[in-house]
């Protein structure tokens, strides 16, 4: 059976979107009215509203460090809401089946609680589209070979709906949220954001991954392996989304895309390291050995031989990292240890850095012009990134909004 000659689209509804029964009712409703206009629609959905984290804390109260069997708890999420919304669509008249990782199966390798897709077997899912269903799967996990639940960790849901995606050639895929697209900053901080009709793959991986979570960015990254088309949509209301695609060359007028913010990381100095070949590693690699994440890193060298080194880690990491910071700061000789837990990294975004010079010198000045002081810098092809005080968080999302001329129309 080819899958080319039918159009094609996968759905992915997230947990605000199936919070209640009749938030189900209405997403069922909304699946109906798209049917009609496309042939073939297979529809991947979150858990319900908050049930995840309700699941995590259940699991917290017990103490149990087993991943395998959280794994097995958190899935189950899921299979309530495929089910309630197959449920749904049969009670609108609707054909419709729900499935399951295993039932398809959707193979991921061993790493529990961040399991990584290896292959997805689309003959079920194309049995039930030739029957005329809706195929209902269920988003976040999957199945080992040897028979194991797993979870894709965050933004699993989104990353199950893309990767379908890409198996059945579908011509996009919609994701549905509680947003109605992805805009050039955070409209809850500042009322002149403008939402994007387009944003290249790259750009929004560099938005979700700096803090922006419309989408997280693995799922942006998967569609830009298999150039999957990705509309970013509210299921709370009619109006167009942004398209997540390849760079056109409409896109490359737009300087810069938009302005983001993290406020979930901690600054961690160590200072007066003997300024030697390999100090670095020394830090540096017993974090990684303790999968704790390092992110900016500065090296300032000061008299006597002697240098700070300061890098940002996690907020949740940070005892966690000082634990090791300590140990090795005494290992080395090193002055002592300082730490911050009061930042915000603020980022701006945009494919237009790359043949526009003066746009680090216009996002400093700006800053600086309402005595917001820079404490790290970090750059890309299409980002910088600066950490500043968090209390001038919003303040600084405004501030390079306009500077940048961000507002107006979609565009």
């Amino acid at each position: 059976m080819s899958i080319n000659k039918r159009k094609i689209i996968v759905q992915k509804y997230g947990g605000t979107s199936v919070g209640t029964v009749e938030r189900i009712r209405e997403v069922a409703r909304r699946i109906q009215g798209r049917k009609n206009k496309v042939d073939e629609i297979v529809v991947v959905v979150s858990a319900m509203g908050k049930e995840t984290d309700r699941l995590v804390s259940l699991a917290r109260e017990l103490g149990t460090a087993s991943l395998r069997e959280q794994d097995v708890l958190l899935s189950s999420g899921e299979q309530v809401s495929v089910a309630l919304l197959s449920m749904a669509l049969l009670e609108r008249g609707v054909k419709a089946r729900s499935f399951l990782s295993f039932q398809l199966p959707i193979v991921t390798d061993e790493r529990h609680s961040a399991a990584i897709i290896k292959q997805i077997n689309v003959k079920n899912i194309l049995d039930s589209l030739h029957e005329g269903e809706i195929a209902v799967v269920a988003g976040f996990q999957g199945i080992t070979l040897s028979g194991n639940i797993t979870t894709l960790g965050r933004g699993g849901s989104d990353t199950t709906a893309v990767a379908l995606a890409a198996a059945l050639n579908a011509d996009f895929c919609e994701i549905y949220t509680d947003v109605d697209g992805v805009y050039t900053c955070d409209p809850q901080v500042y009322g002149a954001a403008r939402k994007l009709r387009t944003i290249s793959y790259e750009g929004m991986m560099e938005l979700a991954g700096l803090g922006a979570k419309v989408l997280h960015n693995r799922c942006v990254e998967l569609a830009r392996k298999y150039n999957v088309k990705i509309l970013v949509r509210s299921s709370f209301n009619n109006s167009e989304g942004t398209w997540v695609c390849e760079e056109e060359e409409e896109m490359e007028g737009a300087l810069i895309s938009g302005v983001t913010y993290s406020r979930g990381e901690a600054k961690i100095s160590v200072l007066g390291v003997p300024d030697k070949p390999g100090i670095a590693s020394l830090i540096f690699i017993p974090l990684a050995d303790m999968g704790i994440n390092v992110d900016m890193i500065i090296q300032n060298i000061g008299r006597n031989k002697a240098a700070d080194v300061t890098f940002t880690v996690p907020e949740e990491e940070l005892a966690k990292a000082l634990q090791v910071v300590n140990k090795v700061a005494t290992e080395l000789g090193a002055e002592g240890v300082d730490y911050d837990q009061n930042i915000a990294k603020i980022s701006i975004v945009g494919g237009g850095m790359r043949s526009n010079p003066g746009v680090a010198s216009k996002m400093f000045q700006a800053l600086a012009r309402e005595g917001i002081n820079i404490m790290m810098i970090s750059t890309s092809e299409i980002k910088i990134s600066c950490v500043i005080d968090a209390r001038y968080t919003e303040l600084a999302v405004r501030i390079l909004h306009d500077a940048f001329e961000l507002g107006g129309n979609s565009v």
